[in-house]
Protein backbone atom coordinates (compact mmCIF):
# COMPACT_ATOMS: atom_id res chain seq x y z
CA UNK A 1 0.00 0.00 0.00
CA UNK A 2 1.24 3.52 -0.86
CA UNK A 3 1.85 5.93 2.06
CA UNK A 4 -0.87 8.55 2.35
CA UNK A 5 1.34 11.54 1.51
CA UNK A 6 2.71 9.82 -1.60
CA UNK A 7 -0.79 8.94 -2.74
CA UNK A 8 -1.86 12.53 -2.24
CA UNK A 9 1.10 13.81 -4.22
CA UNK A 10 0.29 11.51 -7.15
CA UNK A 11 -3.34 12.56 -7.04
CA UNK A 12 -2.47 16.26 -6.92
CA UNK A 13 -0.12 15.88 -9.89
CA UNK A 14 -2.84 14.11 -11.87
CA UNK A 15 -5.35 16.80 -10.88
CA UNK A 16 -2.98 19.53 -12.02
CA UNK A 17 -2.54 17.71 -15.33
CA UNK A 18 -6.31 17.41 -15.69
CA UNK A 19 -6.82 21.14 -15.04
CA UNK A 20 -4.03 21.96 -17.55
CA UNK A 21 -5.64 19.74 -20.22
CA UNK A 22 -9.07 21.34 -19.63
CA UNK A 23 -7.56 24.84 -19.92
CA UNK A 24 -5.59 23.88 -23.03
CA UNK A 25 -8.68 22.39 -24.71
CA UNK A 26 -10.68 25.48 -23.77
CA UNK A 27 -8.00 27.75 -25.23
CA UNK A 28 -7.86 25.71 -28.45
CA UNK A 29 -11.66 25.80 -28.75
CA UNK A 30 -11.67 29.58 -28.32
CA UNK A 31 -8.89 29.88 -30.92
CA UNK A 32 -10.83 27.76 -33.42
CA UNK A 33 -13.99 29.81 -32.91
CA UNK A 34 -12.04 33.04 -33.33
CA UNK A 35 -10.38 31.76 -36.54
CA UNK A 36 -13.74 30.65 -37.94
CA UNK A 37 -15.07 34.16 -37.35
CA UNK A 38 -12.03 35.69 -39.11
CA UNK A 39 -12.55 33.41 -42.15
CA UNK A 40 -16.24 34.41 -42.22
CA UNK A 41 -15.33 38.12 -42.18
CA UNK A 42 -12.70 37.51 -44.90
CA UNK A 43 -15.27 35.79 -47.12
CA UNK A 44 -17.70 38.72 -46.57
CA UNK A 45 -14.93 41.13 -47.61
CA UNK A 46 -14.27 39.14 -50.78
CA UNK A 47 -17.96 39.07 -51.69
CA UNK A 48 -18.45 42.80 -51.02
CA UNK A 49 -20.70 42.20 -48.03
CA UNK A 50 -20.57 44.02 -44.75
CA UNK A 51 -17.61 42.87 -42.62
CA UNK A 52 -15.73 43.75 -39.46
CA UNK A 53 -12.40 45.49 -40.02
CA UNK A 54 -9.56 42.94 -40.27
CA UNK A 55 -6.21 43.83 -38.69
CA UNK A 56 -2.90 42.96 -40.32
CA UNK A 57 -2.36 40.15 -37.79
CA UNK A 58 -5.80 38.73 -38.66
CA UNK A 59 -4.78 38.51 -42.34
CA UNK A 60 -1.61 36.69 -41.33
CA UNK A 61 -3.71 34.08 -39.53
CA UNK A 62 -6.08 33.77 -42.52
CA UNK A 63 -3.14 33.27 -44.92
CA UNK A 64 -1.62 30.64 -42.63
CA UNK A 65 -4.98 28.88 -42.43
CA UNK A 66 -5.23 28.47 -46.22
CA UNK A 67 -1.53 27.62 -46.46
CA UNK A 68 -1.92 24.84 -43.86
CA UNK A 69 -4.82 23.46 -45.90
CA UNK A 70 -2.57 23.48 -49.03
CA UNK A 71 -5.01 25.89 -50.68
CA UNK A 72 -2.22 28.06 -52.10
CA UNK A 73 -4.48 29.84 -54.58
CA UNK A 74 -6.70 31.16 -51.79
CA UNK A 75 -3.68 31.92 -49.61
CA UNK A 76 -2.21 34.03 -52.44
CA UNK A 77 -5.53 35.82 -52.95
CA UNK A 78 -5.65 36.63 -49.22
CA UNK A 79 -2.11 38.06 -49.50
CA UNK A 80 -3.12 40.29 -52.40
CA UNK A 81 -6.22 41.59 -50.59
CA UNK A 82 -4.23 42.15 -47.39
CA UNK A 83 -1.50 44.10 -49.22
CA UNK A 84 -4.11 46.38 -50.77
CA UNK A 85 -5.13 47.31 -47.23
CA UNK A 86 -1.60 47.25 -45.73
CA UNK A 87 0.72 48.04 -48.68
CA UNK A 88 3.80 48.68 -46.50
CA UNK A 89 3.64 45.45 -44.45
CA UNK A 90 6.89 43.52 -44.82
CA UNK A 91 5.34 40.59 -42.95
CA UNK A 92 2.59 40.22 -45.54
CA UNK A 93 5.12 40.56 -48.34
CA UNK A 94 7.20 37.76 -46.82
CA UNK A 95 4.11 35.53 -46.66
CA UNK A 96 3.34 36.33 -50.28
CA UNK A 97 6.91 35.44 -51.27
CA UNK A 98 6.64 32.17 -49.36
CA UNK A 99 3.55 31.20 -51.38
CA UNK A 100 5.24 32.23 -54.63
CA UNK A 101 8.15 29.94 -53.75
CA UNK A 102 5.73 27.09 -53.06
CA UNK A 103 4.25 27.60 -56.52
CA UNK A 104 7.75 27.75 -58.10
CA UNK A 105 7.57 31.42 -59.09
CA UNK A 106 11.08 32.07 -57.86
CA UNK A 107 11.89 35.32 -59.69
CA UNK A 108 8.61 36.91 -58.58
CA UNK A 109 9.30 35.77 -55.01
CA UNK A 110 12.70 37.50 -55.12
CA UNK A 111 11.10 40.74 -56.37
CA UNK A 112 8.62 40.71 -53.47
CA UNK A 113 11.42 39.99 -50.98
CA UNK A 114 13.53 42.87 -52.34
CA UNK A 115 10.57 45.19 -51.71
CA UNK A 116 10.01 43.74 -48.22
CA UNK A 117 13.67 44.37 -47.37
CA UNK A 118 13.23 48.09 -48.08
CA UNK A 119 10.64 48.29 -45.28
CA UNK A 120 12.26 45.89 -42.77
CA UNK A 121 15.64 44.24 -43.21
CA UNK A 122 15.67 42.73 -39.72
CA UNK A 123 13.37 39.76 -40.38
CA UNK A 124 15.36 36.52 -40.56
CA UNK A 125 12.68 34.90 -42.74
CA UNK A 126 13.59 37.38 -45.46
CA UNK A 127 17.06 35.82 -45.79
CA UNK A 128 15.89 32.24 -45.43
CA UNK A 129 13.31 32.64 -48.21
CA UNK A 130 15.81 34.45 -50.43
CA UNK A 131 18.21 31.57 -49.91
CA UNK A 132 15.52 29.08 -50.94
CA UNK A 133 14.83 31.11 -54.09
CA UNK A 134 18.51 31.32 -55.08
CA UNK A 135 18.96 27.59 -54.54
CA UNK A 136 15.87 26.83 -56.63
CA UNK A 137 17.39 28.97 -59.41
CA UNK A 138 20.70 27.08 -58.98
CA UNK A 139 22.49 30.24 -57.82
CA UNK A 140 24.43 28.72 -54.96
CA UNK A 141 27.05 31.44 -54.67
CA UNK A 142 24.36 34.13 -54.29
CA UNK A 143 22.77 32.05 -51.52
CA UNK A 144 26.13 31.69 -49.76
CA UNK A 145 27.00 35.40 -50.07
CA UNK A 146 23.54 36.40 -48.82
CA UNK A 147 23.77 34.20 -45.72
CA UNK A 148 27.34 35.32 -44.95
CA UNK A 149 26.24 38.96 -45.09
CA UNK A 150 23.16 38.21 -42.99
CA UNK A 151 25.32 36.60 -40.30
CA UNK A 152 26.74 40.06 -39.57
CA UNK A 153 23.22 41.36 -38.80
CA UNK A 154 22.04 38.77 -36.28
CA UNK A 155 23.10 37.37 -32.94
CA UNK A 156 22.07 34.49 -30.69
CA UNK A 157 19.41 32.04 -31.83
CA UNK A 158 18.81 33.81 -35.15
CA UNK A 159 22.49 33.66 -36.03
CA UNK A 160 22.48 29.95 -35.24
CA UNK A 161 19.45 29.45 -37.53
CA UNK A 162 21.29 31.17 -40.37
CA UNK A 163 24.36 29.00 -39.82
CA UNK A 164 22.19 25.90 -40.11
CA UNK A 165 20.82 27.31 -43.38
CA UNK A 166 24.35 27.90 -44.64
CA UNK A 167 25.35 24.35 -43.66
CA UNK A 168 22.39 23.02 -45.65
CA UNK A 169 23.45 25.03 -48.70
CA UNK A 170 26.95 23.58 -48.54
CA UNK A 171 25.48 20.10 -48.05
CA UNK A 172 23.28 20.47 -51.16
CA UNK A 173 26.33 21.40 -53.22
CA UNK A 174 28.56 18.73 -51.67
CA UNK A 175 31.01 21.12 -50.01
CA UNK A 176 31.17 18.84 -47.01
CA UNK A 177 34.15 20.35 -45.18
CA UNK A 178 32.31 23.68 -45.13
CA UNK A 179 29.28 21.94 -43.58
CA UNK A 180 31.61 20.80 -40.80
CA UNK A 181 32.98 24.35 -40.43
CA UNK A 182 29.44 25.77 -40.05
CA UNK A 183 28.64 23.26 -37.30
CA UNK A 184 31.87 24.19 -35.49
CA UNK A 185 30.82 27.83 -35.67
CA UNK A 186 27.38 26.98 -34.24
CA UNK A 187 28.99 25.14 -31.33
CA UNK A 188 31.19 28.14 -30.66
CA UNK A 189 28.03 30.24 -30.44
CA UNK A 190 26.00 27.64 -28.55
CA UNK A 191 28.14 24.73 -27.23
CA UNK A 192 25.18 22.62 -26.09
CA UNK A 193 23.05 22.94 -29.24
CA UNK A 194 21.71 19.40 -29.61
CA UNK A 195 21.04 19.55 -33.33
CA UNK A 196 24.58 20.73 -34.03
CA UNK A 197 26.06 18.10 -31.70
CA UNK A 198 24.15 15.30 -33.40
CA UNK A 199 25.02 16.56 -36.87
CA UNK A 200 28.71 17.14 -36.24
CA UNK A 201 29.09 13.54 -35.14
CA UNK A 202 27.97 12.39 -38.59
CA UNK A 203 30.05 14.96 -40.46
CA UNK A 204 33.16 14.16 -38.41
CA UNK A 205 32.94 10.58 -39.60
CA UNK A 206 32.10 11.65 -43.16
CA UNK A 207 34.96 14.15 -43.52
CA UNK A 208 37.44 12.26 -41.35
CA UNK A 209 38.18 15.35 -39.25
CA UNK A 210 38.45 13.33 -36.05
CA UNK A 211 41.37 15.22 -34.48
CA UNK A 212 39.49 18.52 -34.74
CA UNK A 213 36.37 16.90 -33.32
CA UNK A 214 38.33 15.65 -30.31
CA UNK A 215 39.57 19.19 -29.55
CA UNK A 216 36.09 20.70 -30.03
CA UNK A 217 34.37 18.21 -27.75
CA UNK A 218 37.07 18.28 -25.10
CA UNK A 219 36.54 22.07 -24.91
CA UNK A 220 32.77 21.60 -24.59
CA UNK A 221 33.20 18.91 -21.91
CA UNK A 222 35.55 21.15 -19.93
CA UNK A 223 32.76 23.73 -19.75
CA UNK A 224 29.77 21.34 -19.68
CA UNK A 225 31.02 18.08 -18.13
CA UNK A 226 27.54 16.52 -17.95
CA UNK A 227 26.72 16.82 -21.66
CA UNK A 228 26.30 13.19 -22.71
CA UNK A 229 26.16 14.00 -26.45
CA UNK A 230 29.56 15.72 -26.26
CA UNK A 231 30.99 12.63 -24.53
CA UNK A 232 29.41 10.42 -27.19
CA UNK A 233 30.88 12.52 -30.01
CA UNK A 234 34.28 12.41 -28.33
CA UNK A 235 34.04 8.61 -28.23
CA UNK A 236 33.01 8.49 -31.90
CA UNK A 237 35.99 10.67 -32.88
CA UNK A 238 38.42 8.42 -30.99
CA UNK A 239 36.75 5.43 -32.64
CA UNK A 240 37.29 7.06 -36.04
CA UNK A 241 41.03 7.12 -35.25
CA UNK A 242 40.87 3.47 -34.07
CA UNK A 243 41.71 4.54 -30.52
CA UNK A 244 39.19 2.09 -29.16
CA UNK A 245 40.22 2.13 -25.49
CA UNK A 246 39.80 5.92 -25.36
CA UNK A 247 36.50 5.71 -27.20
CA UNK A 248 35.17 3.20 -24.66
CA UNK A 249 36.15 5.52 -21.79
CA UNK A 250 34.21 8.37 -23.41
CA UNK A 251 31.14 6.20 -24.04
CA UNK A 252 31.20 5.06 -20.43
CA UNK A 253 30.98 8.70 -19.31
CA UNK A 254 28.05 9.18 -21.71
CA UNK A 255 26.09 6.26 -20.26
CA UNK A 256 26.98 7.28 -16.71
CA UNK A 257 25.20 10.59 -17.40
CA UNK A 258 22.36 8.98 -19.37
CA UNK A 259 22.02 5.28 -18.61
CA UNK A 260 19.49 4.89 -21.47
CA UNK A 261 21.81 6.24 -24.16
CA UNK A 262 21.48 3.21 -26.46
CA UNK A 263 23.70 4.58 -29.25
CA UNK A 264 26.59 4.90 -26.81
CA UNK A 265 26.18 1.25 -25.83
CA UNK A 266 25.97 0.30 -29.51
CA UNK A 267 29.22 2.10 -30.37
CA UNK A 268 30.89 0.76 -27.26
CA UNK A 269 29.96 -2.75 -28.37
CA UNK A 270 31.61 -2.10 -31.72
CA UNK A 271 34.76 -0.83 -30.00
CA UNK A 272 34.94 -3.93 -27.79
CA UNK A 273 34.52 -6.08 -30.90
CA UNK A 274 37.46 -4.33 -32.55
CA UNK A 275 39.55 -5.05 -29.46
CA UNK A 276 38.38 -8.69 -29.53
CA UNK A 277 36.90 -8.27 -26.04
CA UNK A 278 33.90 -10.38 -26.94
CA UNK A 279 32.44 -10.89 -23.44
CA UNK A 280 32.41 -7.13 -22.82
CA UNK A 281 30.88 -6.57 -26.25
CA UNK A 282 28.08 -9.05 -25.50
CA UNK A 283 27.31 -7.28 -22.21
CA UNK A 284 26.87 -3.83 -23.76
CA UNK A 285 25.08 -5.10 -26.87
CA UNK A 286 22.58 -6.90 -24.61
CA UNK A 287 21.99 -3.48 -23.05
CA UNK A 288 21.16 -2.08 -26.51
CA UNK A 289 18.50 -4.76 -26.90
CA UNK A 290 17.03 -3.77 -23.53
CA UNK A 291 16.82 -0.09 -24.46
CA UNK A 292 15.71 -0.16 -28.10
CA UNK A 293 13.72 -2.18 -30.60
CA UNK A 294 15.31 -5.49 -31.65
CA UNK A 295 17.60 -5.12 -34.67
CA UNK A 296 19.11 -7.82 -36.85
CA UNK A 297 22.51 -6.10 -36.83
CA UNK A 298 22.69 -6.24 -33.00
CA UNK A 299 21.72 -9.91 -32.83
CA UNK A 300 24.25 -10.63 -35.58
CA UNK A 301 27.00 -8.81 -33.66
CA UNK A 302 26.22 -10.76 -30.48
CA UNK A 303 26.20 -13.97 -32.52
CA UNK A 304 29.60 -13.03 -33.93
CA UNK A 305 30.97 -12.59 -30.40
CA UNK A 306 29.75 -16.01 -29.28
CA UNK A 307 31.12 -17.47 -32.53
CA UNK A 308 34.56 -16.08 -31.71
CA UNK A 309 34.26 -17.47 -28.18
CA UNK A 310 33.52 -20.88 -29.78
CA UNK A 311 30.11 -21.00 -28.12
CA UNK A 312 28.43 -22.13 -31.33
CA UNK A 313 25.01 -22.87 -29.81
CA UNK A 314 24.66 -19.30 -28.50
CA UNK A 315 26.08 -17.88 -31.73
CA UNK A 316 23.45 -19.83 -33.65
CA UNK A 317 20.67 -18.69 -31.30
CA UNK A 318 21.47 -15.03 -31.97
CA UNK A 319 21.99 -15.48 -35.71
CA UNK A 320 18.55 -17.11 -35.84
CA UNK A 321 17.07 -14.12 -33.99
CA UNK A 322 18.63 -11.90 -36.65
CA UNK A 323 17.23 -14.11 -39.44
CA UNK A 324 13.75 -13.81 -37.93
CA UNK A 325 14.00 -10.02 -38.36
CA UNK A 326 15.70 -10.18 -41.76
CA UNK A 327 14.83 -13.50 -43.44
CA UNK A 328 16.18 -12.46 -46.86
CA UNK A 329 19.69 -11.67 -45.60
CA UNK A 330 21.67 -14.54 -47.11
CA UNK A 331 24.72 -13.73 -44.99
CA UNK A 332 22.85 -14.67 -41.81
CA UNK A 333 21.85 -18.09 -43.15
CA UNK A 334 25.49 -18.62 -44.11
CA UNK A 335 26.69 -17.69 -40.61
CA UNK A 336 24.28 -20.17 -39.04
CA UNK A 337 25.66 -22.82 -41.41
CA UNK A 338 29.25 -22.09 -40.35
CA UNK A 339 28.37 -22.75 -36.70
CA UNK A 340 27.07 -26.20 -37.71
CA UNK A 341 30.21 -26.77 -39.79
CA UNK A 342 32.38 -26.07 -36.76
CA UNK A 343 30.50 -28.85 -34.99
CA UNK A 344 30.69 -31.11 -38.08
CA UNK A 345 26.89 -31.17 -38.33
CA UNK A 346 27.06 -31.25 -42.10
CA UNK A 347 23.38 -31.91 -42.87
CA UNK A 348 22.20 -29.01 -40.71
CA UNK A 349 24.81 -26.79 -42.33
CA UNK A 350 23.59 -27.84 -45.79
CA UNK A 351 19.99 -26.84 -44.96
CA UNK A 352 21.07 -23.32 -44.04
CA UNK A 353 23.42 -23.01 -47.00
CA UNK A 354 20.54 -23.96 -49.28
CA UNK A 355 18.66 -20.94 -47.88
CA UNK A 356 21.68 -18.68 -48.42
CA UNK A 357 22.16 -19.91 -52.00
CA UNK A 358 18.45 -19.56 -52.78
CA UNK A 359 18.80 -15.84 -52.01
CA UNK A 360 22.30 -15.27 -53.43
CA UNK A 361 23.35 -18.00 -55.85
CA UNK A 362 26.72 -16.59 -56.94
CA UNK A 363 28.47 -15.81 -53.66
CA UNK A 364 31.77 -17.72 -53.64
CA UNK A 365 31.83 -18.21 -49.84
CA UNK A 366 28.46 -19.96 -49.92
CA UNK A 367 29.50 -22.25 -52.78
CA UNK A 368 32.80 -23.06 -51.07
CA UNK A 369 31.02 -23.92 -47.81
CA UNK A 370 28.42 -26.07 -49.57
CA UNK A 371 31.18 -27.89 -51.46
CA UNK A 372 32.97 -28.51 -48.17
CA UNK A 373 29.82 -29.94 -46.57
CA UNK A 374 29.05 -32.19 -49.55
CA UNK A 375 32.65 -33.41 -49.63
CA UNK A 376 32.53 -34.31 -45.94
CA UNK A 377 29.48 -36.53 -46.45
CA UNK A 378 31.14 -38.12 -49.51
CA UNK A 379 28.77 -36.53 -52.03
CA UNK A 380 31.76 -35.83 -54.25
CA UNK A 381 30.00 -35.14 -57.53
CA UNK A 382 27.79 -32.48 -55.92
CA UNK A 383 30.79 -31.00 -54.11
CA UNK A 384 32.68 -30.76 -57.42
CA UNK A 385 29.77 -28.80 -58.93
CA UNK A 386 29.87 -26.23 -56.09
CA UNK A 387 33.66 -25.91 -56.19
CA UNK A 388 33.36 -25.60 -59.95
CA UNK A 389 30.97 -22.66 -59.44
CA UNK A 390 33.64 -20.90 -57.38
CA UNK A 391 36.27 -21.42 -60.08
CA UNK A 392 33.85 -20.19 -62.73
CA UNK A 393 32.93 -17.06 -60.70
CA UNK A 394 36.51 -16.22 -59.65
CA UNK A 395 38.96 -18.00 -61.96
CA UNK A 396 41.97 -16.23 -60.45
CA UNK A 397 40.96 -17.12 -56.89
CA UNK A 398 43.39 -19.77 -55.59
CA UNK A 399 41.12 -21.02 -52.77
CA UNK A 400 38.47 -22.19 -55.24
CA UNK A 401 40.97 -24.17 -57.29
CA UNK A 402 42.51 -25.66 -54.12
CA UNK A 403 39.11 -26.83 -52.87
CA UNK A 404 38.24 -28.35 -56.24
CA UNK A 405 41.57 -30.21 -56.50
CA UNK A 406 41.34 -31.49 -52.91
CA UNK A 407 37.86 -32.81 -53.61
CA UNK A 408 38.97 -34.59 -56.79
CA UNK A 409 41.84 -36.18 -54.88
CA UNK A 410 39.56 -37.29 -52.06
CA UNK A 411 37.22 -38.85 -54.64
CA UNK A 412 40.26 -40.52 -56.29
CA UNK A 413 39.61 -38.76 -59.62
CA UNK A 414 43.35 -38.40 -60.21
CA UNK A 415 43.30 -37.77 -63.97
CA UNK A 416 40.69 -35.03 -63.56
CA UNK A 417 42.68 -33.61 -60.62
CA UNK A 418 45.80 -33.37 -62.78
CA UNK A 419 43.85 -31.65 -65.55
CA UNK A 420 42.30 -29.11 -63.16
CA UNK A 421 45.67 -28.44 -61.50
CA UNK A 422 47.15 -27.49 -64.86
CA UNK A 423 44.12 -25.23 -65.42
CA UNK A 424 44.75 -23.63 -61.99
CA UNK A 425 48.42 -22.99 -62.84
CA UNK A 426 47.36 -21.33 -66.09
CA UNK A 427 44.56 -19.28 -64.46
CA UNK A 428 46.89 -17.93 -61.75
CA UNK A 429 49.77 -17.24 -64.20
CA UNK A 430 51.97 -19.82 -62.48
CA UNK A 431 52.36 -17.52 -59.46
CA UNK A 432 50.88 -19.93 -56.90
CA UNK A 433 53.50 -22.55 -56.01
CA UNK A 434 50.91 -24.62 -54.15
CA UNK A 435 49.59 -25.89 -57.50
CA UNK A 436 53.06 -27.12 -58.47
CA UNK A 437 53.10 -29.19 -55.28
CA UNK A 438 49.61 -30.47 -56.02
CA UNK A 439 50.57 -31.37 -59.59
CA UNK A 440 53.67 -33.22 -58.38
CA UNK A 441 51.68 -35.16 -55.76
CA UNK A 442 49.05 -36.14 -58.33
CA UNK A 443 51.69 -37.30 -60.79
CA UNK A 444 53.15 -39.55 -58.07
CA UNK A 445 49.66 -40.97 -57.46
CA UNK A 446 49.36 -41.62 -61.22
CA UNK A 447 52.71 -43.43 -61.20
CA UNK A 448 54.50 -40.77 -63.26
CA UNK A 449 57.45 -40.53 -60.89
CA UNK A 450 60.03 -38.97 -63.24
CA UNK A 451 57.83 -35.99 -64.17
CA UNK A 452 56.57 -35.80 -60.57
CA UNK A 453 60.13 -35.37 -59.25
CA UNK A 454 60.83 -32.56 -61.73
CA UNK A 455 57.67 -30.73 -60.66
CA UNK A 456 58.49 -31.31 -56.98
CA UNK A 457 62.00 -29.87 -57.37
CA UNK A 458 60.57 -26.86 -59.19
CA UNK A 459 57.98 -26.33 -56.43
CA UNK A 460 60.60 -26.63 -53.66
CA UNK A 461 62.76 -24.04 -55.40
CA UNK A 462 59.86 -21.58 -55.52
CA UNK A 463 58.28 -22.06 -52.08
CA UNK A 464 59.75 -24.69 -49.74
CA UNK A 465 57.44 -23.54 -46.91
CA UNK A 466 54.53 -25.28 -48.65
CA UNK A 467 56.15 -28.73 -48.23
CA UNK A 468 53.67 -29.64 -45.46
CA UNK A 469 50.70 -29.37 -47.84
CA UNK A 470 52.48 -31.66 -50.28
CA UNK A 471 53.07 -34.31 -47.60
CA UNK A 472 49.43 -34.04 -46.38
CA UNK A 473 48.22 -35.25 -49.79
CA UNK A 474 50.27 -38.46 -49.58
CA UNK A 475 52.26 -38.95 -46.31
CA UNK A 476 53.87 -42.14 -47.63
CA UNK A 477 55.74 -40.00 -50.16
CA UNK A 478 58.48 -39.56 -47.56
CA UNK A 479 59.43 -43.19 -48.17
CA UNK A 480 60.61 -42.13 -51.63
CA UNK A 481 64.40 -41.62 -51.30
CA UNK A 482 64.57 -39.22 -54.26
CA UNK A 483 61.96 -36.98 -52.66
CA UNK A 484 63.90 -37.02 -49.39
CA UNK A 485 67.10 -36.11 -51.26
CA UNK A 486 65.45 -33.08 -52.88
CA UNK A 487 64.17 -31.95 -49.49
CA UNK A 488 67.65 -32.33 -47.97
CA UNK A 489 69.25 -30.34 -50.80
CA UNK A 490 66.76 -27.52 -50.33
CA UNK A 491 67.39 -27.47 -46.58
CA UNK A 492 71.09 -27.00 -47.20
CA UNK A 493 70.52 -24.19 -49.68
CA UNK A 494 67.68 -22.44 -47.88
CA UNK A 495 66.11 -22.90 -44.49
CA UNK A 496 62.57 -24.29 -44.82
Amino acid sequence: MLPENLFFFLFSVNLDKLIHVIKENSYQQEGREELEELIKQYQNLKLGRQYSFLEEEAFERIIDYFDDKDDLTEAYTACEIALQLFPYSSQLMIKKADILLATRKYDKALEVLETAELFDSSDINLYILKTDAYLALDQQQKAVDLLKDALQLFEGEEKVDLLFELADVYDDYEEFDKVFDCLVWILQEEPTNEEALYKICFWTDFTGRNEESIKIHNNIINEYPYNEIAWFNLGAAYQGLKLYEKSIDAYQYAVAIDEKFDYAYRNMGDAYLRLRKYKDAIEVLDKVLELSRPEDVIYEAIGHCYHRLENYAQARFHYKKAVHLSPEDSKLHYKIATTYMQEKQWQQAIKNLENALRISRNVIEYNLAMGECKMNIAHFKEAIIYFGNVVRLKPRNASGWEALIRCLLKAAYFEEAAEQTLAAIYATDGKKAIFLFYYSAILFLLGKSKEALLQFENAMTKSPKLLKKFIEINPSILQNSQVVDIIAQCKKGKKI
